[in-house]
């Protein structure tokens, strides 16, 4: 029992049990499946591999990024985001910032470490996209931000990359501002030269702790040394900026003397590596945080199916159907639920479930034919992924009552779009799918989402998907994703069909046409895989299939910690319209 009981315990202690233990290992699908995801580890492991030798760094007294943030997350909480995200393809082979949801003494914080193998850590490009989606997570969640900060500046050879426009270099700092005036802390350990963009990153958070040899400084000393009246350069100019480069190598601006024995800026300076991060943790106790059990509803039980049976469970051939509810009997608290409407609008799952003991809303796309469904037409027959009319309505009323009740959603997407034609147009799809966005964006709910399998066409961002900036926290895909705006087939043919009439009609061969439409759906099909969805940020992390529970888990304490809002549960509605409207 936790240690303040649990409310409305009727409904929430046992739930309905759903889910059935797995029949046979279907190992070709379960190879497949892990060797997607051992490629995806390869590229990892690339990332972390990147830059300056972490031996070197260590003799120097140095830690690496990733050295801090296994000395500062508690174990078993890192999860780690935007990990391979490299949107403009840069010779370092990433963004230069490492970030991720994880514990500090017992607190959920969005952390973000400047990567120092890296050009110590310099702003290069793709970098203030990363920091705003992070920034973007602690606004959503309401949870502190942590900055393990080393960052020498502006990459200046590219920075037409970095610097500039309306989500630049600049626009972090603003957010920080925001974060603070929304009462949520931002809290900095400072390593290295932070000099310009660096400088801003160290000023910006609620509270600064730096490590003894740190500085921070509108300039450093290249640019306090490079100010250069004749707007050229010739020998004697060198000169002067070689003695002038030497003086500011030996006392830097920014450093320890001026911001913390004069301005004050810093409110504390660390004589070692592990006593900034030692600091952080301290600050980190004394933060805003209800108990864990305050908004729990019953004891955090595991799953009674083990979640490795989701290897044999999603098959990795898109047209091959599955059961979602056999999915999801894998990922909540003793495989346990209350579903909504399981009778109507049935191309989709709603329901109540339980996350490590905390109250969610789930949405997930149901796979496989429907039969005398949807029910405004005779002349087809409903197939799982897409979206009908009742589905939409359902979804529509479901998300109103979560947000209504203050319980956060987690869609999982396998969708191949919204029905289409004049049937459907007359069945006003169109204005459904947009009145789903308008009630998402009417919640005000934190929300994440698993791209399953498929995201394609406007189901992918109706149904909680990254483009609705003020929910999904963030999105995640596995080694069975694939996002496209609709499959390669269908837009070689809607690119080509008038062509392919065109050249038959005056007679030429429909070789070269149809090579064009071959190519379309290879390049369709190389710009929708995993990687390349991480990579360019369609997603916000690949995981594993057997840790889609732990991001669950992190997503659901993180909403709980320090909510802006509440509904009592004894005034929720939802549970009891499912208990009112089952059979």
């Amino acid at each position: 029992m936790g240690e303040y009981g649990y409310s409305m315990h009727p409904y929430f202690k046992k739930m309905s049990d759903f889910g059935k233990p797995l029949a046979k290992e279907l190992k070709q699908n379960v190879d497949e499946l892990k060797n997607i995801e051992a490629g995806l580890t390869q590229e990892i492991d690339r990332v972390k591999q990147s830059g300056k030798a972490a031996e070197s760094m260590n003799k120097n007294g140095e830690f690496t990024a990733w050295q801090r943030l296994e000395y500062l997350v508690e174990p078993g909480t890192w999860c780690p985001l935007h990990t391979i995200y490299d949107p403009q393809d840069n010779e370092e082979g990433n963004t230069g910032v490492i970030d991720g949801l994880g514990k500090i003494s017992g607190r959920w914080a969005v952390i973000i470490a400047s990567n120092n193998q890296i050009m110590a850590g310099a702003w290069i490009s793709g970098q203030a996209d990363n920091i705003l989606r992070v920034t973007d997570m602690a606004k959503r969640l309401h949870i502190p931000l942590v900055w393990v900060l080393n960052c020498s500046g502006v990459k200046l050879t590219e920075q037409e990359k970095v610097y500039p426009n309306r989500r630049g270099g600049g626009t972090p700092f603003y957010r920080h501002s925001e974060l603070n005036q929304m009462g949520i802390p931002v809290i900095v350990g400072i390593y290295g030269t932070n000099p310009a963009g660096g400088g801003y990153h160290g000023i910006s958070p609620t509270t600064l702790i730096a490590h003894k040899k740190a500085n921070i400084a509108v300039g450093g000393g290249g640019i306090v040394g490079g100010m250069n009246p004749k707007g050229y350069f010739d020998e004697e100019a060198a000169e002067a900026l070689i003695d002038s480069t030497r003086k500011l190598n030996a006392e830097p601006p920014g450093r320890v003397e001026i911001h913390y024995n004069g301005t004050g800026f810093f409110r504390e300076v660390c004589e070692t590596e592990e006593s900034v991060l030692d600091t952080i943790k301290k600050y980190m106790k004394d933060m805003p945080a209800y108990h864990p059990d305050f908004f729990r509803v019953s004891d955090p039980v595991e799953p009674k199916y083990s979640s490795d049976d989701l290897y044999s469970l999603v098959p990795i051939n898109p047209k091959r159907a599955y059961q979602i509810r056999e999915v999801l009997s894998r990922l909540f608290d003793n495989s346990e639920h209350l579903e909504y409407k399981a009778d109507y609008g049935s191309e989709i799952y709603c329901g109540l479930a339980k996350i490590d003991g905390y109250l969610c809303g789930v949405i997930g796309n149901v796979q496989g034919a429907l039969g005398k469904y949807p029910e405004y037409t005779d002349e087809y027959v409903g197939i799982g992924s897409k979206l009908y009319r009742q589905g939409l309505i359902k979804m529509s009323e479901f998300v109103t009552f979560c947000g209504r009740d203050r319980i956060p959603l987690i869609w999982i997407q396998d969708t191949s779009g919204i029905d289409v034609g004049d049937i459907a147009e007359k069945a006003e799809l169109l204005g459904l799918g947009q009145s789903l966005i308008y009630s998402i964006e009417s919640t005000d709910l934190p929300m994440m989402l698993l791209v399953l399998r498929k995201g394609t066409a406007a189901a992918h961002y109706v149904m909680g998907g990254p483009n609705a900036n003020n929910n999904n926290v963030f999105t995640l895909g596995c080694a069975t994703s694939e996002i496209y705006v609709m499959h390669g087939e269908t837009a070689a043919s809607a690119t080509f069909s008038r062509r392919l009439v065109k050249d038959k009609d005056s007679g030429k061969s429909l070789d070269s046409t149809i090579k064009k439409m071959n190519d379309m759906i290879q390049e369709y099909t190389d710009k929708s895989r995993p990687a390349y969805c991480a990579k360019l940020g369609l997603v916000d992390e690949i995981v594993n299939m057997n840790e889609i529970r732990k991001y669950m888990k992190a997503f659901a304490g993180c909403v709980y910690q320090n909510p802006t809002s509440i509904c009592p549960f004894h005034q929720m509605l939802t549970p009891r319209i499912i208990k009112d409207t089952a059979k």
